[in-house]
């Protein structure tokens, strides 16, 4: 099978040596996906509700060059470095898969590379033939 990699155009994807997304035949594989704008800034600092939407949008968009879309999601990763504000994160992630439904957990971690991140997402889709 084919292996279609999928950038982002984070800097960090050289300097790590990793791939925003890996399509392999109907599996894609999103790499934990941290809330930096467009612009290479954090994202809504403070604020997990919003760095989980900016999360889901990055997502989102490297599913669509992965010939996928949040529909095709089966599992997510929350990774929090608070979980007692899962809630925030729970309200956008219920906006964005109230239908899909994949299997979702939500973990705790110490931290991150930057620790202006409150949350990083992974996610794994299976495009239906």
């Amino acid at each position: 099978m084919d292996k279609q990699k999928v950038s982002s155009a984070s800097p960090l994807e050289d300097q790590i040596g990793f791939s925003r997304a890996v399509r392999v035949g109907p599996h894609v594989f999103v790499a934990g996906t941290a809330p930096i704008g467009a612009d290479g800034a954090m994202a809504s600092p403070s604020d997990v509700y919003a760095q989980t939407k900016r999360c889901f949008a990055i997502v989102a968009a490297a599913l669509e060059t992965a010939g996928a879309s949040m529909d095709d999601v089966v599992r997510t990763r929350m990774m929090m470095t608070d979980v007692t504000q899962w809630r925030e994160a729970a309200r956008a992630h219920g906006e964005v898969f109230r239908a899909a439904k994949p299997a979702a957990t939500f973990v705790e971690v110490s931290r991150f590379i930057d620790p202006s991140w409150l949350i990083e997402v992974e996610v794994d889709a299976v495009i239906a033939g």
